[in-house]
């Protein structure tokens, strides 16, 4: 190999193999002088508002452009020398395959500026997009450049792809008999990223789960329970399952029965009913649409009044605290009025004072004593 190149580079004159250089060094020049001062001011004039999508895209390119000029610095050096059609070939072929890996590594790095590009087009469009589409396009953009980057390597080194493609169809088959169920999780989660019943953060509560969601993948869903134990459910079961998602109510519903005192007067009753209704109207947090505050049923100790409403937030230490303050603002009511609230009653009676009950026990006593002479005389 030594002689190889000693004699390779015996036949070739010094001044070919100085202006090859020359032309090397002066791409290698380029390059750095393009990826240290050309890009910066280029970052500069952009309008600020295109500044956070055209710096992802500047600095995802900023090495693969620099490491390009460097390769063709050298790829048109070793060009200009007069070396054989068949190393020319290999060249070119190399020079070739660097580009198609420059090429995908820069869109591969730039597939993580998504979630902006997305942010823009929604901003311009007025478009809203779930917060499972954006890390589910990312991965599945890295799958296409890498698969799309892979196939043009062989194709530009002569790999017969169709044989491939065709090889792989007969392997997918095989592996999906075998591995139904992760492909069942893999649609599942296609169905649950198209039709969208829920996105991270959620609270969502399902027959087997309920809890906040964490994360979605190809397989599987993660969800934090309120005891903050994250439950990792497969997608394949968790789409054929009924699903409450209680993130998305527009209003939160409170309903309860107050009960009151079985001897409460009907005036004081009726009047109970109206100011909690007026109470509950004069609140700013409270949704007007509904609230329903009747006298609803007779109890065997109490006059029943049913309150519903629904308070506006939805989020449950909001919420907790409006009802709160309505419930004191009730007992106010109630204490305003004089009203006192129903106390579950429980009556003993001595049943010595019925003459039934007198002559059961008596006939009983008289059972028992002739059992125990029977069983005295049979001794």
């Amino acid at each position: 190999m030594k002689d190889y190149i000693t004699n390779f580079i015996t036949h070739i004159p010094f001044k070919d193999i100085g202006i090859a250089c020359l032309i090397f060094l002066v791409f290698f020049f380029i390059g750095k002088i393009f990826s240290k001062y050309i890009l910066e001011f280029i970052i500069k004039i952009i309008p600020k508002k295109y500044q956070r999508i055209d710096d992802y895209v500047i600095q995802s390119f900023k090495k693969p452009v620099s490491l390009f000029l460097i390769m063709t610095g050298l790829y048109l050096a070793l060009h200009y020398l007069p070396l054989s059609d068949h190393t020319i070939y290999y060249i070119t072929k190399i020079y070739r395959s660097m580009i198609i890996i420059l090429i995908g590594g820069g869109l591969f790095k730039f597939s993580n500026a998504t979630e902006i590009l997305f942010n823009h087009v929604s901003t311009r469009l007025n478009l809203q997009f779930n917060k499972i589409i954006i890390p589910f396009l990312t991965k599945a953009i890295k799958f296409i450049v890498a698969a799309l980057m892979l196939a043009a390597l062989a194709n530009e080194w002569g790999f017969n792809i169709d044989g491939l493609v065709a090889g792989l169809g007969l392997g997918g088959l095989a592996i999906s008999l075998a591995a139904k169920d992760t492909l069942g999780n893999l649609f599942g989660g296609l169905v649950i990223i198209t039709e969208s019943p829920f996105t991270i953060d959620d609270w969502i509560q399902t027959p087997s789960v309920e809890g906040t969601v964490e994360d979605i993948n190809f397989r599987s869903t993660k969800i934090r329970t309120f005891t903050q134990a994250v439950v990792t459910v497969p997608n394949s079961r968790l789409v054929n399952e009924p699903i409450t998602n209680w993130s998305r109510m527009g209003k939160r519903r409170v309903l309860f029965n107050l009960k009151l005192d079985i001897h409460t007067p009907k005036e004081k009753m009726v009047k109970c009913a109206a100011n909690i209704r007026e109470m509950l109207k004069a609140r700013d947090d409270i949704d007007q649409e509904t609230i329903l505050v009747h006298f609803h049923q007779f109890s065997s100790a109490s006059l029943d009044i049913q309150v519903y409403f629904f308070t506006k937030t939805t989020t449950y230490d909001e919420w907790l605290i409006v009802n709160e303050e309505v419930n004191t603002e009730i007992l106010a009511i109630l204490e305003n009025l004089e009203i006192d609230l129903a106390v579950p009653i429980q009556k003993t009676y001595n049943m010595e004072g019925f003459p039934s009950f007198k002559k059961n026990t008596v006939q009983a006593r008289e059972n028992e004593f002739t059992m125990e002479q029977e069983r005295t005389h049979s001794q």
